[in-house]
């Protein structure tokens, strides 16, 4: 579905949310609005039988003769959730397709750590709870809230939390893979065949939409409609509909071609502003960037602002009394989901994490420690939203749902807790001179960084930079008469750091260093860049490329499937996690040594001068 296609009230409350989220962190609001609306089902759950009453008032939906009712709790599971699932779905297959887990390198330690963290808890939990209707409750302690897990990580996380974020988020999708297919395999009910196959034909049908290029919204919404009362009438839960029809939902990086037609459209429009060229400018727009990342991006505020909060409303209301206290704390339902997310979780992530980093040294990307990872797995033990939501699937009886409830908000704050503790016990640990950025985080590896001179040159100078900086730009010049001073007992290494918030064209510029990089001209492309920081568009980056000589064809290509952007993110997250706060920045001294960050001028007397004092230490 188009944006432009939905209700103007729609766009009303999106721009809505937006203002709410402008200049807040997103995971932390989201997690803000989450915690607001448990505590307000909380308190409503226990002020009478209001809360009970309302979310059990029947609703139908009928077309002719046929119809469904349902009580508005389970409309919420059933019909509200199933655009969460959907969005869980895009967020999946994007970080498949151009994500965190496209690399098999940055995703193996995540992928371990997740099915530790899925596996783990489970027994735990069935160690309390061997059979019966308690048995079948075990898929309740196996997943993350991301948006939790997120907003907790920026309110006690670490004090450099980038990379430990980025190791959360690829650990939470893998996460949210798991959780789907246990979904899916574990808690379907009788199923019906004959709607499966109307509901798997419903899902051919919008392969079929894409595949003939429909563009309106309406003809997306009926199939997916219909699809999903298929999937309702199977037996299988309707929420998979959601995560089948965004799995099968394409995403691909913007066509330069589809890219440069959509500029020409919109120059169309604004020489001639009439309706068929405003429509074709915006089709042209829209086909430029795939319906994935659209959509997700649309629909995301709508997840975490509305829908998981309106779903917290509905699941988290615990009537809480002496007596429902009194079942839980002897409950073994309760205390194997207590187990299982807060031992489960930590013990599983943090284990796993150990084990694969010992057994491949270097898979833990440098600034990582075990000890954050420990308190991150701590807070992977909120599992919330997923685990309430499988409650509700488990459990028939009441009472069973109540005290796995209370153990899902209890393990909750105990996670909360033990990843605070245990973030605050690896800060005080940490020696005095292990302040981060005062010694260079990675150390230089000539087999992945960009070296002038003597790879085994007895002098370093290292340099973060940003194509677009005027000051890296007017550092060149200087660094050339540092090298020219020095000759082959230097070697000089160029790290990325693209300040995004100040330099629109610099992270595009780093990618195409890199791209040049493959075809053995970074240098060139090095100096053309800083040569013309003050144009690089990417038209004028693409013109730059073509007088160095390169394969356009493998260039464009290249940029266009971002093979290189983690190769740019590696450099960025090490010096996020230096704290490093600007460009340029260098780190120079002796080879072989731990090289302290230069602080001060960096004219070429000035660098001059510092590497000589390194030279006579």
């Amino acid at each position: 579905m188009t944006v432009d296609e939905n209700p103007t009230n729609l766009r009303r409350v999106s721009r809505l949310l937006a203002a709410i989220r402008d200049g807040t962190d997103d995971d932390t609001l989201a997690a803000g609005f989450l915690l607001t609306a448990t505590v307000v089902a909380l308190v409503w759950a226990n002020l009478g039988d209001s809360y009970e009453s309302f979310w059990q008032t029947p609703l139908s939906i009928r077309i002719g003769d046929y119809g469904i009712t349902l009580d508005l709790k389970n409309w919420v599971n059933d019909g509200l959730m199933t655009l969460f699932f959907f969005v869980v779905g895009l967020e999946v297959k994007r970080e498949l397709t151009i994500g965190e887990l496209t690399d098999r390198t940055r995703a193996a330690v995540p992928l371990v750590a997740a099915v530790a963290g899925l596996a783990l808890p489970a027994v735990l939990y069935l160690l309390l709870n061997p059979s019966g209707e308690a048995a079948g409750a075990w898929g309740v302690v196996v997943s993350t809230d991301t948006a939790f897990v997120l907003g907790a990580i920026a309110l006690v996380g670490p004090r450099c939390p980038a990379r430990l974020r980025v190791f959360i988020l690829a650990l939470a999708v893998a996460d949210d893979i798991g959780a789907l297919a246990i979904i899916a395999f574990f808690y379907t009910e009788q199923l019906r065949l004959g709607y499966l196959l109307l509901g798997f034909v419903g899902l051919l049908l919008i392969m079929q939409f894409r595949r003939l290029e429909v563009w309106r919204g309406v003809a997306y919404f009926l199939v997916a409609a219909a699809t999903w009362v298929a999937f309702y009438e199977s037996g299988v839960h309707p929420t998979l509909a959601g995560v089948l029809i965004a799995l099968i939902l394409p995403i691909y990086p913007p066509r330069r071609a589809e890219v440069e037609r959509a500029g020409q459209l919109t120059r169309a429009f604004r020489q001639s502003p009439n309706p068929d060229y405003a429509r074709a400018a915006q089709l042209g727009v829209l086909r430029a960037v795939s319906v994935n990342e659209r959509l997700l991006r649309f629909y995301q505020p709508y997840t975490a602002f509305l829908v998981v909060p309106i779903f917290a409303l509905a699941n988290a209301g615990v009537v809480i009394t002496g007596e429902t206290i009194g079942d839980a704390l002897v409950s073994p339902i309760t205390w194997g989901v207590v187990l299982g997310l807060v031992v489960g979780k930590l013990v599983g992530i943090t284990a796993a994490t150990a084990v694969f980093s010992r057994l491949r040294p270097g898979s833990l990307p440098p600034g990582l420690t075990l000890s954050q990872v420990s308190g991150g797995a701590a807070l992977a033990g909120i599992g919330f939203t997923i685990s309430l939501f499988i409650v509700d699937l488990a459990f028939e009886s009441p009472e069973a749902a109540n005290d796995a409830r209370l153990g899902v908000l209890v393990a909750a704050v105990f996670a909360t807790g033990l990843g605070w503790a245990l973030f605050r016990l690896a800060d005080r640990r940490r020696p005095t001179d292990g302040v981060p950025g005062l010694v260079l985080l990675r150390p230089v590896d000539p087999s992945r960084d960009h070296v002038r001179g003597p790879e085994n040159a007895p002098l370093t100078l290292v340099e973060y930079g940003d194509f677009e900086c005027p000051f890296c730009t007017r550092a060149t010049g200087g660094i050339q008469d540092v090298r020219k001073h020095f000759g082959d007992d230097l070697r000089y290494v160029f790290r990325h750091f693209p300040l995004d918030a100040v330099h629109p064209h610099a992270r595009f510029a780093a990618e195409a260093s890199e791209a040049a990089a493959a075809q053995g001209k970074f240098w060139e492309m090095h100096d053309v860049l800083f040569a013309h920081s003050d144009a690089l568009s990417e038209e004028e980056i693409y013109d730059y490329a073509e007088r160095l000589g390169l394969d356009m064809d493998r260039f464009d290509e290249d940029l266009r499937l971002e093979r290189y952007r983690h190769r740019v993110d590696d450099d960025d997250l090490d010096a996020a996690t230096s704290n490093l706060s600007g460009t340029p920045t260098f780190y120079l001294g002796a080879t072989g040594t731990g090289l302290p960050l230069h602080t001060g001028p960096f004219d070429a007397a000035t660098l001059i001068s510092r590497l000589e004092e390194a030279r006579e230490v």
